[in-house]
């Protein structure tokens, strides 16, 4: 069956209820879940574990975007990060991740997040937040723009990554 192609999220005239900052992001949390539906979706347990030449696996960058997002979110909110939040920061990097696990932590991560965004795009995004122990400084709308701008980061290496692993060439056209 040939895949019908649509327009980027950003282009299909949607979340137009959203302030534009949290729509744009809405967007490209949208896109991420569908670009790693598409180019990594069908690997299997072994090639989604896949080191090649060390490189961080396929399901590192799935399972961080998943928790970056909601750490980022946390940032947002004007909270730390809570004891579950650390715990579970080291297990990005486990070695053997369940494909239908992984892809249900990405999709409910993105819904909460939806959820979440909706709330904060109303607000001041000029608002002062602090970052991390070190407390660093940015404003709610630096956060927000960072949950866009990290998550397709990750992505993208989960992409190249998958492409690696399964012997595919890397066209500049394929993310068009």
């Amino acid at each position: 069956m040939k895949e019908v192609k649509q327009p980027e999220p950003w282009l299909r005239g949607t979340l137009r209820e959203v302030p534009a900052v949290g729509r744009a992001v809405l967007h490209a949390l949208v896109l991420a879940q569908e670009d790693l539906i598409k180019w990594c979706g069908s690997l299997d347990r072994r090639q989604l574990n896949a080191r090649p030449n060390g490189v961080a696996p396929v399901a590192f960058h799935i399972r961080h975007v998943a928790r970056s997002v909601d750490r980022l979110l946390t940032y947002a909110e004007g909270r730390q990060l809570d004891e579950q939040q650390m715990a579970v920061l080291p297990a990005e990097l486990d070695p053997d991740a369940n494909p239908p696990e992984l892809f249900r932590e990405l999709h409910t991560a993105i819904a909460k997040a939806e959820l979440r965004i909706r709330i904060l795009a109303a607000s001041d995004l000029a608002a002062p937040r602090i970052v991390g122990r070190k407390e660093l400084p940015t404003t709610l709308g630096g956060l927000l723009v960072h949950v866009a701008d990290h998550t397709q980061r990750h992505v993208g290496q989960a992409i190249a990554t998958a492409k690696f692993v399964l012997g595919l060439p890397a066209r500049s056209s394929d993310s068009d």
